[in-house]
């Protein structure tokens, strides 16, 4: 997403997903504000996290589909392709090279075809919640003053989009990682290789 990111993730044991976060938290602000040339926190809020049981196949679907169709929930994306997600290795069953398809996924079918087919018919039929109003209680006058003098003020780097067309990989290892998850999960491979083509 353009200001927060989604991760399905299965810890050796549960109280290893506080380090993992940390690190992940840790490293990603690091690179970012190497990126940007800038110092300082980089995400806004602290991470969250509700855990369930690998073998709870529902809440493991609906959960890698609420990932997937966020950046389209969200008017990023017309459909469930993008650059920054791992739909399509669900979809055309390709390899990005960090994800592992999740049992539940793997559940669907009898053959990875038909695991994909049933998968992407799934994810068809995701209709987004939509978020209930804010409701004013008291100082309904004042709080309306308050939000808009806060949508003036300047948005922390943790809220701003990344600019993802003017970034250049220092690291041909970050590169190459970057270029085969982007070329396997992409909806046209062709437009996103001109991407890496040019740099």
């Amino acid at each position: 997403m353009s200001n927060h990111a989604h991760y399905l993730l299965e810890p050796r044991q549960p109280e290893d997903l506080p380090r993992i976060m940390h690190w992940l938290n840790w490293y990603t602000a690091m690179c970012f504000n190497r990126m940007l040339n800038r110092t300082g926190h980089f995400w806004e809020k602290r991470y969250h996290s509700s855990g369930f049981e690998k073998t709870d196949y529902k809440r493991a679907l609906n959960t890698l589909r609420y990932i997937h169709a966020n950046p389209k929930a969200a008017k990023m994306q017309q459909g469930f392709f993008y650059d920054f997600s791992n739909y399509g290795i669900h979809d055309r069953l390709s390899d990005d090279g960090l994800t592992q398809w999740h049992p539940a996924f793997l559940s669907l079918g009898k053959s990875l075809d038909e695991c994909a087919a049933k998968y992407r018919e799934f994810c068809r039929k995701y209709k987004p919640k939509s978020k209930p109003e804010s409701r004013y209680h008291w100082g309904s006058k004042l709080l309306p003053k308050v939000l808009k003098a806060r949508e003036r003020k300047k948005r922390s780097p943790g809220q701003m989009s990344l600019p993802w067309d003017d970034w250049e990989a220092s690291n041909e290892e970050i590169r190459e990682v970057a270029e085969k998850f982007v070329m396997a999960n992409c909806y046209d491979p062709k437009v996103a290789s001109q991407f890496f083509n040019d740099s």
